[in-house]
Protein backbone atom coordinates (compact mmCIF):
# COMPACT_ATOMS: atom_id res chain seq x y z
CA UNK A 1 0.00 0.00 0.00
CA UNK A 2 2.59 2.58 0.78
CA UNK A 3 4.38 1.64 -2.10
CA UNK A 4 1.12 2.68 -4.31
CA UNK A 5 0.94 5.41 -2.36
CA UNK A 6 4.43 6.66 -3.15
CA UNK A 7 3.84 6.21 -7.05
CA UNK A 8 0.75 8.68 -6.86
CA UNK A 9 2.98 11.13 -5.40
CA UNK A 10 4.49 14.00 -7.78
CA UNK A 11 8.02 13.30 -8.66
CA UNK A 12 9.18 16.33 -6.12
CA UNK A 13 7.72 14.86 -3.48
CA UNK A 14 9.53 11.16 -4.38
CA UNK A 15 12.44 12.65 -4.16
CA UNK A 16 12.37 14.16 -1.10
CA UNK A 17 10.93 11.46 0.49
CA UNK A 18 14.17 9.47 -0.89
CA UNK A 19 16.43 11.71 0.75
CA UNK A 20 14.60 12.08 4.05
CA UNK A 21 15.22 8.16 3.91
CA UNK A 22 18.47 8.33 2.95
CA UNK A 23 19.15 10.79 5.65
CA UNK A 24 17.24 8.93 8.20
CA UNK A 25 19.44 5.56 7.09
CA UNK A 26 22.55 7.74 7.25
CA UNK A 27 21.95 8.80 11.01
CA UNK A 28 20.79 5.31 11.95
CA UNK A 29 24.32 3.64 10.21
CA UNK A 30 26.04 6.61 12.26
CA UNK A 31 24.23 6.00 15.50
CA UNK A 32 25.16 1.79 14.99
CA UNK A 33 28.98 2.47 14.25
CA UNK A 34 29.20 5.05 17.03
CA UNK A 35 27.74 2.28 19.66
CA UNK A 36 29.91 -0.53 18.30
CA UNK A 37 32.71 1.98 18.13
CA UNK A 38 32.23 2.22 21.71
CA UNK A 39 31.05 -1.12 22.84
CA UNK A 40 33.44 -3.56 21.20
CA UNK A 41 36.33 -2.12 23.43
CA UNK A 42 33.95 -2.52 26.15
CA UNK A 43 32.88 -5.83 25.20
CA UNK A 44 36.40 -7.33 24.42
CA UNK A 45 38.23 -5.46 27.95
CA UNK A 46 35.10 -7.92 29.89
CA UNK A 47 36.18 -10.87 28.13
CA UNK A 48 39.43 -10.36 28.95
CA UNK A 49 38.40 -10.11 32.40
CA UNK A 50 36.40 -13.17 32.71
CA UNK A 51 38.98 -15.49 31.29
CA UNK A 52 41.44 -17.39 32.10
CA UNK A 53 45.09 -15.87 32.18
CA UNK A 54 46.05 -18.83 29.98
CA UNK A 55 43.90 -17.19 27.36
CA UNK A 56 44.05 -13.68 27.81
CA UNK A 57 48.02 -14.52 26.98
CA UNK A 58 46.62 -16.51 24.27
CA UNK A 59 47.11 -15.36 20.14
CA UNK A 60 44.64 -14.25 19.10
CA UNK A 61 42.30 -13.24 21.77
CA UNK A 62 38.99 -15.44 22.04
CA UNK A 63 35.66 -13.07 21.57
CA UNK A 64 34.21 -15.30 24.28
CA UNK A 65 35.08 -16.01 27.67
CA UNK A 66 35.29 -19.84 27.46
CA UNK A 67 35.16 -21.12 30.33
CA UNK A 68 33.85 -18.07 32.41
CA UNK A 69 36.58 -17.70 34.69
CA UNK A 70 37.47 -14.91 37.65
CA UNK A 71 40.98 -16.19 38.07
CA UNK A 72 42.32 -12.98 36.27
CA UNK A 73 39.82 -10.65 38.63
CA UNK A 74 41.21 -12.29 41.54
CA UNK A 75 44.66 -11.70 40.32
CA UNK A 76 43.94 -8.28 39.89
CA UNK A 77 42.45 -8.03 43.08
CA UNK A 78 45.07 -9.82 44.98
CA UNK A 79 48.13 -7.48 43.65
CA UNK A 80 49.18 -4.98 46.24
CA UNK A 81 47.61 -1.51 46.25
CA UNK A 82 44.73 -2.13 44.34
CA UNK A 83 42.03 -2.63 46.80
CA UNK A 84 43.30 0.35 48.91
CA UNK A 85 43.48 2.03 45.89
CA UNK A 86 40.34 1.42 44.47
CA UNK A 87 38.48 2.51 47.70
CA UNK A 88 40.42 6.03 47.47
CA UNK A 89 39.17 6.35 43.82
CA UNK A 90 35.52 5.99 44.66
CA UNK A 91 36.31 8.37 47.73
CA UNK A 92 37.72 10.80 45.54
CA UNK A 93 35.22 10.78 42.69
CA UNK A 94 32.22 10.57 44.96
CA UNK A 95 33.83 14.23 46.98
CA UNK A 96 34.17 15.77 43.93
CA UNK A 97 30.52 14.95 42.74
CA UNK A 98 29.42 16.59 45.93
CA UNK A 99 31.41 18.98 46.03
CA UNK A 100 31.39 20.26 42.45
CA UNK A 101 27.49 20.09 42.85
CA UNK A 102 27.15 21.97 45.61
CA UNK A 103 29.41 25.34 44.55
CA UNK A 104 28.17 24.83 40.63
CA UNK A 105 24.26 24.74 41.39
CA UNK A 106 24.30 28.31 43.26
CA UNK A 107 26.74 29.68 40.57
CA UNK A 108 24.95 28.77 37.65
CA UNK A 109 21.70 29.70 39.10
CA UNK A 110 23.10 33.25 39.90
CA UNK A 111 24.80 33.45 36.11
CA UNK A 112 21.77 32.32 34.46
CA UNK A 113 19.04 34.63 36.71
CA UNK A 114 20.98 37.89 37.51
CA UNK A 115 22.42 40.74 35.29
CA UNK A 116 25.25 42.28 37.20
CA UNK A 117 27.80 43.89 35.80
CA UNK A 118 31.37 41.83 34.05
CA UNK A 119 28.78 38.65 33.74
CA UNK A 120 30.19 37.66 30.62
CA UNK A 121 33.62 38.45 31.41
CA UNK A 122 32.68 36.28 34.53
CA UNK A 123 31.57 33.20 32.06
CA UNK A 124 34.44 33.78 29.91
CA UNK A 125 36.60 33.37 32.84
CA UNK A 126 35.21 30.34 33.81
CA UNK A 127 35.79 28.98 30.53
CA UNK A 128 38.97 29.97 30.63
CA UNK A 129 40.05 27.86 32.85
CA UNK A 130 39.50 24.59 30.83
CA UNK A 131 41.83 26.11 28.79
CA UNK A 132 44.77 25.72 30.95
CA UNK A 133 46.81 22.44 30.68
CA UNK A 134 46.25 20.44 34.44
CA UNK A 135 50.61 20.46 34.62
CA UNK A 136 50.21 24.23 34.70
CA UNK A 137 47.81 23.61 37.80
CA UNK A 138 49.17 20.73 39.27
CA UNK A 139 52.56 21.60 39.76
CA UNK A 140 52.04 24.53 41.44
CA UNK A 141 49.36 22.93 43.61
CA UNK A 142 51.66 20.17 44.59
CA UNK A 143 54.33 22.64 46.39
CA UNK A 144 50.93 24.38 47.61
CA UNK A 145 50.13 21.22 49.25
CA UNK A 146 53.20 20.13 50.56
CA UNK A 147 53.72 23.67 52.01
CA UNK A 148 50.51 23.45 54.24
CA UNK A 149 50.65 19.50 54.99
CA UNK A 150 48.01 18.35 52.92
CA UNK A 151 50.11 16.66 50.19
CA UNK A 152 49.17 12.79 49.79
CA UNK A 153 45.62 13.19 50.91
CA UNK A 154 42.71 11.92 49.23
CA UNK A 155 40.70 15.11 50.41
CA UNK A 156 43.62 17.42 48.45
CA UNK A 157 43.19 16.00 45.24
CA UNK A 158 39.60 15.73 45.88
CA UNK A 159 39.94 19.80 45.57
CA UNK A 160 41.81 19.73 42.69
CA UNK A 161 39.31 17.17 40.78
CA UNK A 162 36.12 20.08 42.16
CA UNK A 163 38.35 22.36 40.20
CA UNK A 164 38.98 20.85 37.29
CA UNK A 165 35.42 19.85 36.69
CA UNK A 166 33.89 23.10 38.10
CA UNK A 167 33.86 25.56 34.87
CA UNK A 168 32.43 22.68 32.67
CA UNK A 169 29.68 22.02 35.56
CA UNK A 170 29.09 25.85 36.51
CA UNK A 171 28.17 26.57 32.54
CA UNK A 172 26.11 23.05 31.82
CA UNK A 173 23.83 24.34 35.33
CA UNK A 174 23.65 27.64 34.21
CA UNK A 175 22.02 26.56 31.01
CA UNK A 176 19.63 24.38 32.25
CA UNK A 177 18.50 27.14 34.73
CA UNK A 178 18.31 29.66 31.67
CA UNK A 179 15.76 27.09 30.28
CA UNK A 180 13.59 26.85 33.03
CA UNK A 181 11.12 30.65 32.62
CA UNK A 182 11.76 32.86 35.83
CA UNK A 183 7.72 33.14 35.68
CA UNK A 184 7.16 29.86 37.73
CA UNK A 185 9.65 31.35 40.48
CA UNK A 186 7.09 34.02 40.42
CA UNK A 187 3.96 32.52 40.22
CA UNK A 188 5.26 30.20 43.19
CA UNK A 189 6.10 33.34 45.23
CA UNK A 190 2.48 34.80 44.32
CA UNK A 191 1.26 31.38 45.70
CA UNK A 192 3.05 32.21 49.24
CA UNK A 193 6.65 31.32 48.43
CA UNK A 194 9.48 32.86 49.27
CA UNK A 195 12.30 33.03 47.22
CA UNK A 196 14.51 30.37 48.59
CA UNK A 197 11.22 28.08 48.43
CA UNK A 198 10.61 28.67 45.02
CA UNK A 199 13.88 27.75 44.08
CA UNK A 200 13.92 24.31 45.94
CA UNK A 201 10.47 23.93 45.24
CA UNK A 202 10.20 24.80 41.86
CA UNK A 203 13.33 25.26 40.31
CA UNK A 204 14.88 22.25 41.76
CA UNK A 205 12.74 19.46 40.56
CA UNK A 206 13.08 20.76 36.83
CA UNK A 207 16.65 21.31 36.58
CA UNK A 208 17.24 17.92 39.00
CA UNK A 209 18.74 16.32 35.17
CA UNK A 210 20.80 18.35 34.30
CA UNK A 211 22.31 18.59 37.59
CA UNK A 212 22.58 15.22 37.28
CA UNK A 213 24.27 15.01 34.03
CA UNK A 214 27.13 17.25 35.60
CA UNK A 215 27.43 15.47 38.70
CA UNK A 216 28.19 12.38 36.68
CA UNK A 217 30.69 14.45 34.13
CA UNK A 218 32.20 15.30 37.34
CA UNK A 219 32.38 11.29 38.54
CA UNK A 220 33.73 9.95 35.22
CA UNK A 221 36.20 12.89 34.96
CA UNK A 222 37.83 12.56 39.00
CA UNK A 223 37.45 8.66 38.75
CA UNK A 224 39.67 8.52 35.20
CA UNK A 225 41.93 11.24 36.02
CA UNK A 226 45.76 10.13 36.33
CA UNK A 227 47.90 13.38 35.53
CA UNK A 228 47.19 14.84 39.04
CA UNK A 229 47.06 11.71 41.18
CA UNK A 230 50.20 10.48 39.74
CA UNK A 231 51.62 14.11 41.22
CA UNK A 232 49.34 14.80 44.71
CA UNK A 233 49.78 11.25 45.90
CA UNK A 234 52.23 8.61 46.75
CA UNK A 235 51.09 6.34 49.50
CA UNK A 236 47.08 7.09 49.05
CA UNK A 237 47.25 6.35 45.31
CA UNK A 238 44.36 6.55 43.32
CA UNK A 239 43.13 3.25 41.06
CA UNK A 240 44.30 4.87 37.91
CA UNK A 241 47.85 5.90 39.18
CA UNK A 242 48.33 2.26 41.06
CA UNK A 243 47.45 1.07 37.50
CA UNK A 244 50.03 3.17 35.68
CA UNK A 245 52.71 2.61 38.84
CA UNK A 246 52.40 -0.42 38.08
CA UNK A 247 51.96 -0.90 34.35
CA UNK A 248 55.55 -0.95 33.10
CA UNK A 249 56.27 -4.34 35.23
CA UNK A 250 52.35 -5.92 35.48
CA UNK A 251 51.04 -8.61 32.89
CA UNK A 252 48.78 -9.17 30.19
CA UNK A 253 46.19 -10.40 32.60
CA UNK A 254 46.41 -7.51 35.07
CA UNK A 255 46.18 -4.98 32.03
CA UNK A 256 43.18 -5.96 31.00
CA UNK A 257 41.47 -6.93 34.51
CA UNK A 258 42.28 -2.91 35.58
CA UNK A 259 40.82 -1.70 32.39
CA UNK A 260 37.78 -3.99 33.58
CA UNK A 261 37.86 -2.50 37.25
CA UNK A 262 38.22 1.02 35.78
CA UNK A 263 35.20 1.30 33.28
CA UNK A 264 32.67 -0.58 35.95
CA UNK A 265 32.20 1.84 38.49
CA UNK A 266 31.67 4.78 36.28
CA UNK A 267 28.83 2.48 34.55
CA UNK A 268 27.36 1.38 37.89
CA UNK A 269 27.03 5.17 38.88
CA UNK A 270 25.82 6.16 34.91
CA UNK A 271 23.05 3.13 35.10
CA UNK A 272 21.65 4.53 38.72
CA UNK A 273 21.82 8.51 37.52
CA UNK A 274 20.25 7.79 33.82
CA UNK A 275 16.56 8.14 34.24
CA UNK A 276 17.89 11.55 35.09
CA UNK A 277 19.81 11.81 32.35
CA UNK A 278 17.31 10.58 29.91
CA UNK A 279 14.46 13.07 31.59
CA UNK A 280 17.33 15.93 30.71
CA UNK A 281 17.10 14.89 27.06
CA UNK A 282 13.65 14.47 27.13
CA UNK A 283 13.01 17.82 28.16
CA UNK A 284 15.59 19.44 25.45
CA UNK A 285 13.94 17.04 22.75
CA UNK A 286 10.70 19.25 23.56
Amino acid sequence: MNALKRRDLPEEQRRALRRQLLRRSGVYVAAIVLCLWILIPIWLIATMAFSTPADVRAFPKPFFPNPISTDTITFFLNAEGILSSTANSIIVAMLTFILSTIVATPAGYAISRFVFRGRDAIRLGILSVRAFPIVILAVPLAITFINLGIYDNVFSLALLHTALVLPTSVLVIASVFASVPYELEEAAQVFGCTPFEAFFRVVIPLTLPGIAAAGVFAFVTSWNEVFAAVLLTLTNRTLPAQILFSLNKASDPFKFAGGFFMLVPSLIFIFFIRRYLFNMWGQISK
